[in-house]
């Protein structure tokens, strides 16, 4: 793997580990899926942040959170890979760090996603379970998976 992952509280990152990781989600979630909604929603300060590197470089992310910081119990959010990493498959290895992380951290196996609708065999992979019904969020259609 070409990949570094670190896991890093709000306030052990960089300014400039801040700044690539708020570009890199606007480039995906703003522009790249014409989604205008708020990024920035108070909720960073209260995650752990898992970050893959390669070369020097940002190219993967998430934010886990502690059950009771986000949903009632543990959950991923903004799931990541820049545009040109993806054809490696970072994103199975970024999953299986950021369960890991859970783990860890926060001592659960329960994780709660809102994934977006198209990914959901992805999820499946990584042993998520389809629950509801799907909704629209931010306009992109999305379920509630729970891995348990």
């Amino acid at each position: 793997m070409d990949i570094k992952f670190e896991v890093k509280r709000f306030d052990e990152l960089s300014i400039a580990e801040l700044y690539k990781i708020l570009r890199l989600r606007a480039e995906i979630f703003v522009v790249e899926q014409d989604c205008v909604y708020q990024d920035m929603d108070n909720k960073d300060q209260k995650a752990l942040h898992v970050i893959g590197n390669k070369n020097g470089e940002i190219i993967t992310y998430t934010r886990i959170f502690d059950g009771g910081d986000y949903f009632e119990t543990s959950s991923i959010g903004r799931v990541l890979v820049a545009k040109k990493e993806r054809k490696y498959g970072y994103g199975h290895d970024l999953i299986k760090q950021s369960i890991s992380a859970i783990e860890t951290y926060f001592k659960t196996k329960k994780i709660k996603i809102s994934a977006q609708t198209h990914l959901q065999n992805f999820y499946k992979s990584h042993g998520f379970i389809k629950i509801g019904e799907e909704y629209l969020e931010d306009g992109i259609p999305h379920i509630v998976m729970i891995k348990s």
